[in-house]
């Protein structure tokens, strides 16, 4: 079968691009494949990071790809419809996690659709987690685009019927990354990040965003003894002031280590071999790619009970779930993991996940999915 896939690749950086990378090897192992690319994915004045690109040290999933769709050319637009039709795909796959996408994939979407190709768009979120006014007619115009529906979780699900009562969905859950490499022992890991030995370590990792919760896991900390150390890895996409401001007048501010940057592919398994535990404080969410990251290192989590979490760490056995965002609720739900004896218990529940949560498993879930539409 011939499958276009049209979403963001190599030399763009990110848990989308991995994600794309990771499903166009496993699609290429029985079926003819082609990437299609951003020429630009968001204009520099709108993107909050340093760099959309790979950098020397991440471990990036180079796949070929052709780069095409400009997200704010609608010239571009057209250019991609044509060039996907003409390579006469029986499948094109869209990726869509952001409402600033839908005007161009919405577009692309429907007129591959006329050619008489299938389309099936996997969806991150429905809703962005940081919402505005126009999320709502840009998605409602992009999911008519589609045939049908891939959702990670059970709450895209049902934010996704929300928007469209009569969706065509199919719910397969995030795999688990694999490209990050094997981890280091503990303490050469805490070592590296010139970090304590003997603490217990809380990893908070991954973009810096309101909707995270720092802040509310940084109050939680503060109500926790001396035997804790908080480590922060990831690059803020805003302003970083309110939660500096934070750590600052913290008693606990002497054990809040902060790597606030961002983290290369290559430092990843540094940080989850020297996490003790990994803790989600998210104020919303629909799934999360950290977990899938911490179940590829064995690290169990702590997160509260919003959107598809505790479908994919409670429900799993894979860490410990609080029913609020709320200091309190996660300062009990971290003292929980440590004094509740069940680490290891997480731990094979995380390896007998890992069984079903394959790339392989997704691309046949996905490929059978097709088949039925």
């Amino acid at each position: 079968m011939r499958i276009a896939i049209l979403s963001c690749f190599y030399p763009y950086r990110g848990g989308i691009a991995q994600f794309n990378a990771s499903l166009f090897n496993e699609l290429s192992k029985q079926h003819n494949i082609k990437g299609f690319n951003f020429t630009r994915q968001y204009p520099n004045l709108l993107f909050p990071g340093k760099t959309q690109y790979v950098t020397k040290q991440d471990i990036a999933i180079q796949v070929p790809s052709h780069r095409v769709l400009d997200s704010i050319n609608p010239i571009s637009y057209l250019k991609s419809v044509r060039e996907i039709t003409e390579w006469k795909p029986d499948l094109l796959i869209m990726r869509y996690w952001n409402t600033f996408f839908a005007p161009s994939l919405g577009y692309v979407g429907r007129g591959v659709r006329k050619s008489g190709t299938k389309v099936i768009s996997i969806l991150d979120n429905v809703i962005p987690h940081e919402r505005r006014f126009y999320d709502t007619p840009f998605t409602k115009y992009f999911l008519t685009s589609s045939d049908a529906y891939i959702v990670l979780s059970g709450a895209v699900g049902d934010e996704l019927l929300h928007l469209k009562p009569d969706a065509n969905f199919k719910i397969i859950p995030h795999p688990v990354y694999n490209h990050f490499g094997e981890k280091i022992p503990r303490e050469e890991a805490l070592k590296k990040l010139k970090l304590n030995t003997d603490k217990k370590n809380i990893l908070f990792f991954g973009l810096i965003r309101e909707y995270k919760g720092l802040d509310i896991l940084t109050e939680a900390f503060n109500k926790l003894d001396d035997s804790y150390q908080l480590i922060i890895a990831g690059e803020p996409y805003g302003s970083f002031e309110k939660y500096e401001a934070l750590i600052n007048a913290s008693p606990a501010k002497d054990r809040i280590k902060l790597f606030t940057r961002y983290i290369s592919d290559a430092e990843v398994p540094v940080f989850f071999s020297a996490a003790d535990v990994v803790v989600l404080p998210y104020r919303t969410a629909t799934q999360s790619g950290i977990s899938a990251v911490s179940h590829h290192f064995n690290v169990p989590m702590v997160t509260t009970n919003v959107g598809g979490l505790k479908e994919a760490i409670g429900e799993t056995g894979t860490g410990v779930v609080v029913d609020e965002p709320e200091a309190e609720k996660v300062a009990e739900g971290i003292i929980s993991f440590f004094e509740g004896g069940k680490r290891e218990e997480y731990i094979k529940a995380i390896e007998k996940l890992k069984e079903s949560l394959s790339w392989e498993q997704f691309a046949v879930k996905l490929i059978d999915f097709y088949n039925e539409i």
